[in-house]
């Protein structure tokens, strides 16, 4: 078959899905004779567009499978490969990766950080950060970044888990922050963030959903032009992803309230990067820090599920009515 019509392309999606004419012709949305007579070949009227978005959409297949060019092989490898222009390595050295992420993230932002802080934040308090030389090149790409991220109507919109910021406070393991260096970052985050709509800051809940967490990655998110990339375990590796449902699957799952973590409103946020503030500068423990935020806010709930066992033992139980937004 050299798939050269919708209804030859159906008949191959169909064998390949493995489901009963009943089940598939609901997933498109088409009653079940229409897509019998398909099926056998009984018919050759031309598939509507809405049931080539509707099988699009429901088996994540690109748009252009049903162009005049692609047939034969082409379409074979369009509906079981990922296609290769929806897919981009980017491997640069550091230099090359700072123009990039500068390049896509000029006007806005929309990133899910592996860790707290953010670089921006981190290269604003602590100068030297690999252990390989630097450049005076690469000096003023990182200054220029700074200065992008620190201006007033720069639109930014970050997700940090509340494991993170806790470990970038409380961690006597992996943590290189000097206490001035810690409490500099977070007066700087606080002063960005608050009272500012250009700026959301999230905090969520990796535990909520699995009971060791959910790690994650630096992801950047361009709904508009969608597009988006990550950093791969390689360091000087990102992934560029073009994909549009993909895209706005991953900018819905971090923006929709009913889908998006268990997580701090925004406007919360910045109170509770105050509370941990004032705790570093006073010397107070992890359990005193949770029972302020336990006492004072909505969200003891989310920073209890991130104590260990034996913390929870010691300290006041989540009060009553939490938020889990």
């Amino acid at each position: 078959m050299f798939y050269k019509n919708s209804i030859e392309k159906i008949i191959e999606i169909y064998n390949r899905s493995h489901l009963s004419i009943s089940k598939f012709a609901s997933l498109i949305q088409k009653d079940r004779r229409t897509v019998t007579s398909w099926i056998d070949q009984m018919s050759d009227i031309e598939p509507s567009s809405s049931v080539k978005e509707n099988i699009c959409k429901t088996f994540r297949y690109p748009d252009y499978i049903w162009e005049e060019g692609c047939m034969g092989e082409d379409f074979l490898k369009s509906i079981t490969q990922i296609p290769q222009k929806e897919v981009r390595i980017i491997d640069e050295d550091y230099t090359g990766r700072l123009k990039y992420i500068m390049e896509m993230e000029q006007n806005r932002r929309f990133v899910i950080q592996a860790q707290f802080p953010g670089p921006m934040y981190r290269d604003s308090a602590v100068q030297k950060v690999y252990r390989t030389r630097t450049s005076a090149e690469i000096e003023e790409l990182k200054q220029g970044r700074i200065d992008q991220m620190l201006r007033y109507d720069y639109d930014t919109t970050e997700w940090y888990s509340i494991k993170s910021i806790l470990s970038f406070c409380f961690a006597s393991i992996g943590n290189f922050y000097t206490k001035e260096e810690k409490i500099a970052i977070l007066d700087l985050i606080y002063e960005l963030f608050n009272n500012n709509y250009n700026k959301k800051l999230f905090l969520f809940d990796s535990f909520s959903r699995k009971i060791y967490g959910m790690e994650t990655t630096y992801i950047s998110i361009n709904v508009k032009q969608k597009v988006l990339f990550f950093k791969s375990p390689i360091e000087s590796v990102f992934i560029e992803i073009r994909n549009k449902k993909l895209v706005e699957r991953m900018h819905k799952y971090y923006s929709s309230p009913v889908e998006a973590p268990t997580h701090v409103n925004f406007l919360e946020s910045v109170k509770i990067i105050k509370i941990l503030q004032d705790a570093l500068k006073y010397n107070n423990s992890l359990e005193q820090a949770y029972e302020t935020i336990n006492r004072t806010t909505d969200y003891g709930e989310l920073f209890y599920n991130n104590l260990s066992i034996d913390l929870q033992k010691k300290v006041t139980p989540p009060k009553e009515g939490q938020r889990r937004n």
